[in-house]
């Protein structure tokens, strides 16, 4: 007789990570403290596909990008009956196809909008802690607001979380702005920044090289330690600017500085997306090394019309959940864990017709109900019980089932083991909850 080969586990695509209880406890914790503060703002969900059109991006995002080029997931979909593929892609980042959903469904033809996601996108890079090949992010987008106002708000919305989850900005997160100007403004700035690249080539590196005429604004974002003082010394975008450009960002600074929020200008923060245009902004940190922008965004007023709508203001921003909740950890900052107020020990199965009901009653009065099942002895249920991190145990001997009670022992604080009537569950359903 042969013997049955032995089926090797399947493990997940390396960069691609199962969340698991405790950890997405965590996750719970921190999307319902972005949806608490999005909609303070005034935000509303939206939801789209994880799969567009290639040529989405490629149209909106650019083709001379990273992105694109080296880390987009593309492939051609099955033919249909005529032979024809369709050429999808998973989604890289998530403004694209929010402005393709406002474009389509004629979403912004009554008034502006603003907008929040929160979801995976996928990008196939080397993975490394903090940076997945499936990565998450929350996203906001304002669409046909025009002025410094609603720059200066995202900006904002973004020091609100920050404070909700007890990061310090200044310390733990600051705020790095610049302006990028208009379409004419950085084509003038263009044409200075290759003229002066050109005459550096001896100091370039192969990918500067190769973008010096494609996109020679990311020439200067380089990480490149002996590019450093060439792109210090390179024409800055902001000398470009026009007076009105000038006065926006004006705008913008004055804003921030009413409410007091420090920044600093980085005359080299650029994009990498083509669409954006004026403000751009970053939320960075030290305490993660390499990866250290978690919040990236700024002014798109053309990304509308390149997709095919009216022309639209717009501005946003994206920031990675991952990175975020590593930089909580490392600073000790960790969300709370998500326990059972009560654990419910049951001694005899037999009994549950008549437990259950008290369970119920309780979970409907917003009790975190966790019942012990499958059997076992009084010592293990107990254990168990300590080891869910429940404040309190719930006893269903059969002394208290004959008496019509159930008994509440304190796990946490050391207090007194009470009786309390199982007819009558309102009465002290409230003194489980937590203070």
């Amino acid at each position: 007789m042969s013997e049955t080969k032995k089926l090797q586990p399947l493990q997940a695509v390396k960069g691609m990570n199962d969340i698991l209880p405790p950890e997405s406890a965590r996750w719970e914790w921190l999307e319902a403290k972005m949806r608490s503060v999005l909609q303070r703002y005034g935000y509303q969900n939206v939801r789209v596909p994880i799969v567009e059109p290639t040529a989405l991006f490629v149209r909106g995002i650019g083709e001379v990008t990273d992105i694109v080029e080296k880390e987009m997931y593309a492939f051609e979909d099955r033919a249909d009956k005529h032979g024809q593929a369709e050429h999808l892609a998973l989604r890289p980042e998530g403004t694209a196809g929010v402005v393709r959903a406002m474009v389509e469904h004629s979403y912004l033809r009554d008034s502006p909008r603003r907008l929040y996601y929160i979801g995976p996108m996928f990008r196939r890079e080397k993975p490394q802690k903090g940076r997945y090949r499936q990565f998450h992010q929350m996203g906001i987008e304002a669409l046909g607001f025009a002025g410094p106002d609603v720059d200066a708000e995202v900006i904002l919305l973004a020091r609100t979380l920050w404070r909700e989850l007890g990061l310090i900005e200044g310390q733990d997160v600051t705020l790095e702005i610049n302006c990028l100007g208009q379409p004419d403004e950085r084509r003038a700035h263009r044409e200075a920044l290759i003229s002066y690249l050109e005459q550096h080539q001896d100091v370039l590196d192969e990918e500067a090289k190769r973008r010096m005429y494609a996109n020679p604004l990311r020439v200067l974002d380089t990480k490149n330690p002996a590019m450093q003082a060439m792109a210090e010394g390179a024409p800055q975008l902001l000398d470009f600017l026009g007076p009105e450009s000038q006065a926006h960002f004006d705008g913008v600074r004055a804003l921030l500085d009413s409410v007091g929020l420090a920044y600093r200008i980085n005359p080299r923060l650029v994009r990498g997306l083509d669409y954006y245009n004026l403000t751009v902004f970053e939320w960075v940190t030290d305490k993660l090394g390499a990866q250290g922008t978690i919040c990236a965004g700024g002014r798109y007023d053309g990304l509308v019309e390149q997709l095919g709508g009216k022309p639209t203001p717009a501005v946003g921003f994206g920031m990675g959940m991952e990175r975020l909740l590593l930089l909580l950890e490392t600073l000790g900052l960790q969300s709370p864990t998500l326990v059972p107020d009560v654990y419910a020990v049951v001694p005899d199965p037999a009994e549950l017709l008549r437990i259950l009901p008290t369970l119920e009653a309780l979970r409907a009065a917003g009790v975190a109900v966790q019942m012990h099942a499958g059997g076992g002895s009084f010592t293990s249920q107990f254990k168990k019980a300590d080891r869910s991190g429940a404040r309190f145990v719930l006893v269903f001997g059969a002394d208290e089932l004959a008496r019509g009670e159930v008994s509440v022992k304190p796990l946490r604080d050391g207090g007194e083991q009470l009786s309390r009537p199982i007819a009558d569950v309102a009465s002290w359903a409230a003194d489980l909850l937590p203070a």
